[in-house]
């Protein structure tokens, strides 16, 4: 078995090939877009670069043929947070080989040593965590876009190398044409009542104003959660930026309190139906089927990220905003579900107004960490 850096364009593309290689049979697997992966890879793309480094691998038999693939990284921001020094491990990929698995761990264990690291979290992203984030243990079905897949079998490569749990990360399905229980609908109706309280949707050309209030309600949102590191405007810029292919404005709420802001939700059509038949790549064809997919439309949401001010978080605004949003998706007679994705297990407030709402359960993700020996 060969290790290979990424350092060129072949290996570039052996990297992305890795994935389609190992998931060739496994009808549930929808490739992520090439683009989106490079771009985690791209200092000129990943603002995370600002303060952190990245580096990946791809890992071939004796015959060249692709065994696996992993990265890792070093997020300054984050890394000095923890008791041991912590970098990052992601985009795994590999074949059900036990010895190709450790392989990649150590190569990327090595490499973290090297950065004065002396532990590791995976799998996650070298980015926020809406992204790219957490090992599938539950809920092995094609994924909404962003979310990670992978076989059953990694779980074990993780256990078995001395990874250990730090938390799930739970997504809840609601059935977007069964109403919300009555005692939630009741608060919702009470609360977008309320005086000097106002509920309003994104508009694309007022986005550098909502990206603002975005960073002032996240920021506040989740400073005493551990080891939070408070997101930056050209983060935000950014990610609207991506979401711009794909986003409808009125699938994005903001609540404001006596014209303060105090709260969001981010809800997206999910892409990955409208990328599943691409096999990651954006050719010109492509490209049209893509367009073609957004417009006739998809049938289900993701919910990506919510988040109200703590002064705020006993006010129900979480409550309005889904109904508003349940009043726009009821009117196109298009989305079938709506998917929470996702919320941490120590993440009361979120599992709870998960609840209230009539979320199911869908799937399980964890992040892990292995501490250096």
């Amino acid at each position: 078995m060969t290790i290979t850096q990424v350092t060129d364009k072949r290996t570039q593309n052996a990297f992305l090939d890795t994935a389609r290689y190992i998931y060739r049979d496994d009808p549930n697997w929808i490739c992520p877009l090439d683009n989106d992966i490079e771009a985690v890879f791209d200092s000129s793309k990943n603002p995370f670069f600002a303060f952190g480094k990245a580096v990946r691998w791809i890992l071939t038999d004796d015959a060249g043929r692709p065994l696996g693939r992993v990265a890792a990284f070093v997020n300054e921001k984050k890394a000095y947070n923890y008791e041991q020094p912590t970098g990052g491990l992601g985009f795994f990929e590999c074949v059900d080989d036990q010895k190709a698995a450790f392989l990649l761990f150590d190569t990327a264990k090595a490499w973290l040593q090297q950065q004065g690291m002396q532990a590791m979290d995976g799998p996650i992203n070298f980015g926020e965590n809406d992204m790219f984030w957490g090992l599938l243990i539950d809920g092995f079905v094609p994924q909404s876009y962003g979310m990670n897949y992978n076989p059953p079998y990694y779980k074990k490569f993780f256990d078995d190398y001395g990874f250990i749990t730090q938390y799930e990360q739970i997504t809840n399905h609601i059935d977007a044409h069964k109403p919300f229980p009555e005692r939630f609908t009741k608060i919702a109706n009470w609360v977008s009542q309320k005086p000097g309280y106002r509920f309003e949707h994104l508009r694309k050309g007022e986005i550098d104003r909502f990206a603002a209030d975005f960073m002032e309600i996240y920021n506040d949102a989740w400073r005493d959660f551990e080891n939070f590191v408070p997101i930056k405007r050209e983060t935000i810029l950014e990610t609207f930026r991506k979401m711009k292919m794909i986003m409808d404005e009125n699938l994005i709420w903001f609540s404001y309190v006596d014209n303060e802001p105090a709260a969001f939700v981010v809800v997206l059509p999910d892409a990955n139906q409208m990328i599943k038949t691409l096999n990651g790549k954006l050719t010109l064809i492509n490209k049209l089927k893509f367009l073609y997919y957004r417009w006739k439309g998809v049938n289900r949401m993701r919910a990506v990220v919510m988040g109200t001010k703590t002064k705020f978080q006993k006010h129900g605004l979480e409550s309005a905003m889904f109904i508003k949003l349940k009043e726009y998706v009821l009117s196109l007679k298009q989305y079938d579900e709506m998917e929470l994705s996702w919320v941490g297990d120590f993440n009361e407030k979120m599992i709870a107004l998960h609840e209230a709402m009539g979320g199911v359960f869908g799937k399980k993700h964890a992040t892990m960490r292995y501490i250096f020996r």
